[in-house]
């Protein structure tokens, strides 16, 4: 891709064709921090409803110094308009003003027409009935559920919808830290947590005093035997156990979704980080939010459980 050819995309970003979209990944691979050419890469990923488009803006905004930015970006107008639904709702607008003079119903000459080419068609010599195997209905059951979701499909923000973008670049998975000790292997050694000890000899010193004989100064005669007396001594640092260090936080509860927050792409984000406990939640509370909605949030949610059976 040449620089005129760019700069054309960058003016029409709107006109970005299948074949730039891949010469502009050519582009981010070698400038990872070229930003405008990561824009342009995701406005076509869009254009094209990619399934790369998802995971492709997470990459944006690790790049991005200001993500801010990014969401004025994805949430504009420009980025979530084409010029394909621009002509189609040009046609529309022409269709509703263009005179109508007679009505004229055809609608039984063309029931006619189709009842004949079915006759022509539905004979039972034309059908051989076919076994599907198991597997592929499992499949095909699997690809209805995820297309009923939504799954992969590019997630569509709003200028309201911050929280659900900061949800959507957030890390969710967590693991526990194993603070088990491994008394099997013979070359760790094993402490306890309460003590820790310095040395159980500690090796021959020279006294700072006696090296330091000569100095008449008394502070410095009694910070050195103070010295002297800290080696000979030997002290034990007590270290507490980490159950009585700090009190563990909830985090269960920290990570819960907020109901004012609540939005169904945040409901499809948590799909898509396969998070299925928090996007069931999630639909429940919207099902609560917009009773009007409840029959496909209910549907959503035995879609999500449906999957998380096949999984």
């Amino acid at each position: 891709m040449n620089t005129l050819d760019f700069t054309y995309l960058l003016e029409n970003p709107d006109t970005i064709t299948p074949e730039q979209t891949s010469a502009l990944n050519e582009v981010v691979k070698e400038y990872p921090y070229f930003q405008a050419a990561r824009a342009l890469y995701l406005k076509g990923l869009k254009n094209q409803e990619s399934f790369l488009y998802n995971n492709q803006l997470k990459k944006t905004a690790a790049y991005t110094q200001d993500r801010t930015v990014l969401f004025d970006y994805i949430t504009s107008e420009n980025f979530n308009q084409t010029a394909i639904s621009e002509q189609i709702k040009a046609q529309e607008e022409q269709l509703r003003d263009m005179p109508v003079h007679d009505l004229i119903d055809i609608s039984a000459e063309l029931d006619a027409e189709e009842i004949a080419k079915a006759n022509q068609v539905l004979s039972s010599d034309f059908f051989i009935p076919k076994e599907q195997p198991q597997e592929s209905i499992e499949d095909n059951d699997i690809q209805a559920t995820e297309k009923k979701l939504q799954i992969g499909k590019p997630l569509e923000f709003t200028k309201s919808e911050t929280h659900s973008f900061s949800q959507w670049l957030k890390i969710t998975s967590f693991n526990k830290i194993d603070r088990t000790e491994n008394s099997d292997s013979p070359t760790e050694k094993s402490n306890t947590p309460e003590e820790i000890k310095l040395d159980s000899k500690p090796t021959q010193f020279v006294s700072f005093s006696e090296v330091q004989e000569d100095s008449e100064d008394p502070d410095r005669i009694r910070r050195l035997e103070l010295i002297d007396k800290f080696i000979e001594t030997n002290p034990k640092i007590k270290v507490k156990s980490p159950e009585e260090g700090f009190k563990k936080q909830d985090l269960q509860s920290d990570f819960q979704p907020n109901e004012s927050l609540m939005t169904e792409t945040l409901a499809r984000v948590y799909v898509e980080q396969k998070n299925y406990q928090k996007a069931k939640q999630a639909y429940k509370i919207l099902c609560l939010k917009y009773p009007e909605k409840s029959g496909f949030f209910a549907d959503q949610i035995r879609a999500i459980v449906k999957l998380q059976e096949n999984k």
